[in-house]
């Protein structure tokens, strides 16, 4: 055993022993885990945050606004006229829906966020064909994702026993489950090793940033939503500004990145 999955094992939360990652309950104890780590809470705000602002600078037309995937997310807390949903039930949300056969109507979307879902398709292609059909011209996608630099690579390789990191993977689908066994390296596969490929298979789509978040420290210190946090809470405002004076070094520790689609008008 890696002195990263040692390491990964030792500090993992306690709450999370047992819990199957396909259950209600993981929802609930993540939610919990959420709740009590400001850390943890100023990290998603950030990445809430920049869905919106990239919303406000690369999308247009009228429509919703909807987050897929959203789990234990907050993001309607700070943005009320957000729609969150999942693919399955949560208090937190507001609506059941499947990224990968909508049951929304064409061109009604203005735009989708999605943070650390895509990963967990199994049939990605239903997904961007699923955008085609539902964004209006201008509109567009966030998805934020598990980054493929050296350091992020290294760690999710050995992070998780429930999840895989292979960039080498062949074909885009998978027989994965949406959570057990999905490859945190899907979207290095997609936009980024077969981009050409994307571009060709899907022309109305195009790809208008790819961006390293700058948040990988106090992600790493806070332990995310599945290990214990490293260093107290309020240490928060330092360790951000560590992250802006080495923001340089972000394509080497980054975590995770953006990437951000927009439907060609």
């Amino acid at each position: 055993m890696s002195i990263l999955k040692k390491l990964s094992k030792a500090l993992s939360d306690p709450r999370l022993k047992g819990v199957d990652v396909d259950s209600d309950k993981l929802v609930e104890v993540h939610r919990q885990i959420m709740m009590e780590k400001p850390m943890m809470n100023q990290v998603f705000k950030d990445f809430y945050n920049y869905c919106i602002d990239t919303d406000n600078k690369y999308f247009k037309g009228e429509g919703q606004r909807i987050e897929i995937g959203a789990g234990v997310s907050f993001f309607k807390e700070l943005y009320p006229e957000i729609i969150s949903t999942d693919i399955k039930e949560a208090k937190n949300l507001d609506r059941v829906l499947d990224a990968l056969d909508m049951d929304l109507e064409d061109s009604s979307i203005r735009a989708f966020y999605g943070l650390n879902c895509f990963h967990h398709f199994p049939q990605p292609r239903a997904f961007f064909k699923e955008l085609e059909r539902t964004l209006n011209p201008g509109g567009g996608c966030v998805l934020i994702e598990p980054f493929h630099g050296p350091v992020a690579a290294k760690m999710y390789k050995n992070l998780f026993d429930t999840e895989i990191f292979d960039t080498h993977q062949k074909e885009w689908e998978s027989d994965s489950g949406f959570m057990l066994g999905a490859n945190q390296a899907l979207s290095y596969i997609v936009f980024v090793r077969d981009r050409a490929k994307f571009e060709t298979e899907f022309p109305n789509l195009e790809i208008v940033e790819i961006k390293v978040m700058n948040n990988y420290m106090r992600y790493l210190i806070s332990g995310g939503l599945n290990f214990r946090s490293l260093l107290p809470s309020f240490m928060s405002p330092i360790i951000k500004f560590k992250e802006f004076i080495f923001r340089p070094l972000n394509k080497v520790f980054g975590l995770h990145y953006a990437i951000v689609l927009r439907k060609k008008s």
